[in-house]
């Protein structure tokens, strides 16, 4: 399990960067704590269903698009 929260989060990451978005705002647009977006996109906490769509609402994109 520890190895899907980790690709997860790489997968968060990458997409977050590539549409050049901080943890800070998306944070800010996801409505959670930035140092929760840290722990998410390093694989320390298991990320629920309802926030990985919050999270890929809050970027725009599909949900297979951050789905590892």
């Amino acid at each position: 399990m520890k190895h899907l929260a980790k690709r997860f989060g790489q997968k968060l990451k990458d997409k977050r960067k590539a549409l050049g978005v901080s943890q800070d705002k998306l944070a800010l647009l996801a409505t959670i704590d930035r140092s929760y977006v840290g722990r998410i996109e390093r694989g320390e906490v298991n990320v629920t269903l309802e926030k990985a769509y919050e999270l890929a609402e809050a970027l725009g994109c599909d949900i297979r698009e951050i789905l590892p």
